[in-house]
C-alpha cells in the first residue's frame, strides 16, 4: 500500500441472493480474481486482478455477478486525467515500459463516422441485391494496363497470379504464438467457407493447417519466424511485413512464456525464448533493397504467389507507397493507428501513425496521378468494423479490407486489452492448454462465417442503394461519400465533397 497503491478499475459487484456459492466464476477466472472463501462459505473478490473480461458474468448459472467501473478517482483536470496520473504512477513504481493491446483507444476523430454513404432514387435507380446479380467477388494483384490479343483475335491472358476473394474482406495477420491453435483453425476454417483468405501473422504456420493453404496468406517479418521453402509454397500469397499500424517503427515481441510447444516448433526457436523482431528487416534499407526480397520470394515461388508488402500508415505514405508500387510488389497492405495488437509499448500505440482513411486517399490519389495504380491492389487495415466501413473504404480507393478486431470479438473477445498477459479466459489470445480449449474451432469458424455472411448481404445493400452492381464500380468512387463535420482540409485529402454539396 502507500504512495503506489491505485485504487482498482473494475468492482465486482456480486448478488447474495442470488450467489449459490457454485465456485462457477472461480473456475474460469484465470487472474484469480474469485475466492472461496471455506471458513464463511461466501465468494469474495480481488478486484485488483480483474480485467473486465466478463468471463464469470457470462457464465454464473444465477446472473449473481456484474461488474463495474469504479468510480473512485483521482483529483483530475482537462490536462492531467485520471489515467494519465495512474500511468505515471506504474513507471514510477516500475520504471518499466507500459505494455498495451489491442488499437488506439484515444478519442481521435473516426472519418468512418464522419463519411456518408449517396443513395440512388429517381434519375439512377437503385438496385435490388435480392432480384438482380450483385458482384461482391475482387481479384488482388497486378492488373494489365491495356488489353492483348493473338492473331486470331483471342484475348490473350497476361494476367499475373491474383487472390481470387468472394467479397473484399479478410481476416487479418494475427500469428500463431499471439493467438491460439484453435483461434488459428476458427479462422482458417472460415476463410475456406467464405472464399476469402486468413493470414498467418509472423509466427509461421503449423503443419495442421498446410490443408487450407488456398485460403491462407503466410507473412514473412523481420524475424524469419517459421520461414522456410515449404512455409514459402504453402499459401496463395506472400506478406513482407515491414510495419503495422498500432506499432509504426518499431518490431515485433513475443515474450518468452508463450513459446512454448508448438508455437516453439512452428517459429523455429528454442521454447521459452522471447521471440523478438527487429525494427528494420537488417537487408532492407531502400526500395532497392526491397525489391530485392520481392524477387527473391518470387523466385523461391516460381512466380506463382502474388507479393505483398505490409506498411503502417505515416506522415509520408503516399510516397511510400509510390516506391512499393515500383518495387514489383502486387498488392500494398496499409495499416492504420488504430489497428489492434497482441502486444504495444503503449506509447507507440497511442501516439504513433495517421488514421488509415486519410492514408488509404492519399495513397489511391497519388497512384492515379502518377499512372501507376493499376501496377498494385490497395489492401487496408486498421479497426475495420463494420460493412459499411467496408463500403466507404472501396469508395476511397481500396480493392479490398483486412479485418482483426472484428473478427476476435466474434470469436468471443471481450477487449479487456490484457492479451500480453496470456491469460485469455476465451482461449483467444492465449498458449494455456486449459485456456485455449474454451475455444471451440467449430463454433467460432461458425460464429466468423455468420459475421461475414451478414456483412456481405450488406454489402450488397448498400450497393444496391447506390445503384451499383458490383465492387468494381464501387471502387474509387468518391462521388458516393459526402463528409460531415469534416474541415476543409480533411475533405480535400480524402478526395470527397461535404454534405448539402
Amino acid at each position: 500500500m502507500g504512495v503506489e497503491f491505485i485504487y482498482p478499475e473494475f468492482e465486482v459487484i456480486r448478488n447474495t441472493n442470488r450467489c449459490i456459492t457454485c465456485r462457477v466464476c472461480e473456475r474460469q477466472c484465470a487472474n484469480e480474481v474469485h475466492i472461496y472463501d471455506d471458513e464463511n462459505k461466501v465468494m469474495l473478490a480481488d478486484e485488483s486482478k480483474c480485467v473486465n473480461c466478463q468471463r464469470c458474468v457470462s457464465l454464473c448459472p444465477t446472473r449473481a455477478l456484474k461488474i463495474v467501473k469504479s468510480d473512485c478517482r483521482l483529483r483530475e483536470n482537462a490536462n492531467w486525467t485520471d489515467g494519465t496520473i495512474k500511468e505515471i504512477y506504474k513507471q514510477a513504481n516500475s520504471g518499466g515500459v507500459l505494455l498495451s493491446s489491442m488499437g488506439n483507444p484515444n478519442s481521435f476523430p473516426v472519418y468512418w463516422d464522419k463519411i456518408l454513404i449517396n443513395a440512388s432514387q429517381v434519375t439512377n435507380p437503385s438496385i435490388d441485391p435480392l432480384r438482380e446479380p450483385m458482384e461482391t467477388k475482387v481479384f488482388l494483384g497486378k492488373k494489365p494496363s491495356f488489353i492483348e490479343r493473338d492473331k486470331k483475335g483471342n484475348l490473350k491472358n497476361n494476367l499475373t497470379p491474383q487472390i481470387e476473394l468472394s467479397m473484399p474482406v479478410m481476416f487479418s495477420a494475427m500469428s500463431y504464438g499471439s493467438i491460439s491453435y484453435n483461434a488459428h483453425k476458427s479462422l482458417a476454417m472460415a476463410a475456406e467457407n467464405l472464399g476469402i483468405c486468413y493470414n498467418t501473422g509472423e509466427g509461421g504456420l503449423h503443419e495442421d493447417f498446410y490443408v487450407y493453404g488456398k485460403n491462407t496468406i503466410v507473412q514473412v517479418a523481420s524475424g524469419r519466424f517459421g520461414v522456410h521453402e515449404k512455409y514459402l509454397n504453402a499459401g496463395c500469397a506472400i506478406e513482407i511485413k515491414m510495419g503495422q499500424g498500432a506499432k509504426p517503427g518499431i518490431g515485433g515481441h513475443l515474450p518468452g512464456t508463450k513459446i512454448v510447444g508448438d508455437v516453439s516448433r512452428t517459429r523455429m526457436i528454442p521454447e521459452g525464448t522471447d521471440a523478438i523482431s527487429p525494427a528494420p528487416h537488417h537487408d532492407i534499407y531502400s526500395i532497392e533493397d526491397l525489391r530485392q526480397l520481392v524477387y527473391s520470394l518470387k523466385e523461391a515461388t516460381n512466380y506463382k504467389k502474388p507479393i505483398i508488402v505490409k506498411v503502417a500508415a505515416v506522415h509520408n505514405i503516399a510516397a511510400i507507397a509510390s516506391g512499393i508500387a515500383r518495387s514489383g510488389a502486387d498488392i500494398i497492405a496499409i495499416d492504420g493507428f488504430r489497428g489492434g495488437t497482441g502486444a504495444a509499448p503503449t506509447r507507440i500505440r497511442d501516439n504513433v501513425g495517421i488514421p488509415i482513411e486519410l492514408a488509404l486517399a492519399a495513397c489511391d490519389k497519388r497512384l492515379r496521378d502518377e499512372g501507376i495504380r493499376n501496377n498494385v491492389s490497395l489492401v487496408i487495415g486498421g479497426s475495420i468494423r463494420s460493412s459499411s466501413d467496408v463500403v466507404k473504404a472501396v469508395a476511397l480507393g481500396a480493392d479490398a479490407c483486412y479485418v482483426a478486431t472484428a473478427a476476435l470479438l466474434a470469436l468471443g473477445c471481450h477487449l479487456c486489452r490484457t492479451c500480453q498477459t496470456g491469460k485469455c479466459n476465451w482461449g483467444i489470445a492465449t498458449q494455456n492448454p486449459e485456456l485455449v480449449k474454451r475455444l471451440n474451432p467449430e463454433i467460432g469458424s461458425k460464429r466468423l462465417i455468420n459475421l461475414m455472411t451478414a456483412w456481405k448481404h450488406e454489402i450488397k445493400e448498400l450497393m444496391g442503394g447506390m445503384g451499383i452492381n458490383s465492387i468494381e464500380t464501387l471502387r474509387g468512387n468518391r462521388l458516393m461519400l459526402r463528409g460531415i463535420g469534416i474541415n476543409e482540409k480533411e475533405l480535400e485529402i480524402l478526395g470527397i465533397s461535404h454534405a448539402g454539396e
